[in-house]
């Protein structure tokens, strides 16, 4: 699934020949999870051969809600590129670059902060999830502007697609309304992005409170050794009202089932084990263990690629910079149209 990475030479096609895609990630856990394979990193590696794909390690969004949990963010960002090249993404085809290492991000988000109201950016629909999930009572300044931030790292490499949860529509619906605004003041500069929202949806927990999060307790991660994910998959939450195995089960709404249909390719056993176990003749235990060979077929290549890449952590540190390097020219790129459209190009600087 990965394809072996040498020298990082990103692409370079000019805009124009493909669509431009604009994503990333917070360095906030040491791994992804099955939930965000499944719902963003899949999809980011088949866009790699579709688009020119630029991958944002977010650091300074990390920013708004962790200013008191930043000692190990050096090696979350290090284990984040890892996961990338472990799951297939080749920097041979996208860059992969450190927000923080773009300064003139910064100086974009202070004109774009300069076209949005606090009204405006209050009506977010994700703040409120946000104050509640890390309990804070009014927002500062910072997270009130993350998606004007946002913003300006889709904008600063001129995305038009940006793929993202349906939580975070809201926000590239804010990024459009900042390019129309900004093309209609000074110049036509930006494009107006699209929302790319994967068609699955989430991967439900394996608590079945919710969606698999990394903080929430309930999720898979691709770094879990076999017996990991055993112990997790035979204690996963499954149909409340089942007592014995004899007795009719519900498939829709499972986890233990959904996760069979995200990862198990064996489709005639999964459709096998539905069948009985809507009639009653198969128990969880069988149906855990059917499971955990499926997840392990699959998580196998994965954590020795892992392994593999994690061995030559100058190799990770290059692919890093190199990525940083092109994505810092789009940036100055950007940034002299900026300030030529704004008339703040003084004496040519």
């Amino acid at each position: 699934m990965a394809a072996e990475t040498t020298a990082p030479t990103p692409a370079t096609a000019p805009q124009g020949t493909r669509k431009r895609i604009l994503t990333g990630d917070r360095p906030t856990a040491k791994s992804f999870h099955l939930g965000n394979y499944y719902g963003t990193l899949a999809n980011r590696v088949r866009l790699q051969d579709e688009c020119e794909s630029f991958f944002l390690i977010a650091d300074y969004h990390m920013l708004t809600t962790r200013m008191g949990d930043l000692a190990e963010i050096g090696r979350n960002i290090r284990e984040l590129v890892i996961d990338y090249l472990a799951v297939g993404i080749d920097p041979n085809k996208t860059t992969i670059y450190l927000q923080s290492l773009i300064p003139e991000v910064t100086e974009l988000f202070l004109y774009f902060a300069m076209l949005v109201t606090v009204p405006r950016a209050q009506r977010i629909p994700t703040l409120k999830d946000q104050l509640r999930d890390h309990s804070l009572k009014e927002p500062t300044y910072g997270l009130l502007g993350y998606p004007i931030l946002q913003a300006a790292d889709i904008l600063m490499v001129k995305g038009d697609l940006v793929p993202v949860g349906r939580d975070q529509e809201s926000h590239v619906e804010l990024t459009r309304e900042i390019a129309r605004k900004f093309n209609e003041l000074f110049g036509p500069v930006f494009p107006v992005p699209d929302a790319l929202i994967p068609e699955m949806g989430m991967l439900p927990g394996i608590d079945g409170a919710g969606k698999m999060g990394k903080s929430l307790g309930n999720a898979i991660f691709l770094t879990d050794d076999t017996e990991t994910v055993t112990r997790k998959v035979m204690g996963m939450y499954t149909d409340p009202t089942r007592i014995r195995a004899t007795d009719p089960g519900t498939v829709e709404g499972n986890p233990v089932f959904a996760l069979h249909d995200a990862f198990n390719p064996e489709t005639a056993e999964v459709s096998d084990l539905k069948e009985r176990y809507r009639t009653g003749r198969v128990g969880d235990i069988e149906v855990k263990r059917s499971l955990v060979v499926a997840l392990d077929r699959f998580l196998g290549p994965i954590r020795e690629r892992r392994e593999r890449y994690a061995a030559d952590p100058k190799k990770i540190d290059e692919i890093i910079y190199s990525g940083s390097a092109r994505a810092g020219e789009e940036a100055r790129r950007t940034l002299h149209e900026v300030r030529a459209a704004m008339k703040l190009d003084y004496f040519g600087l």
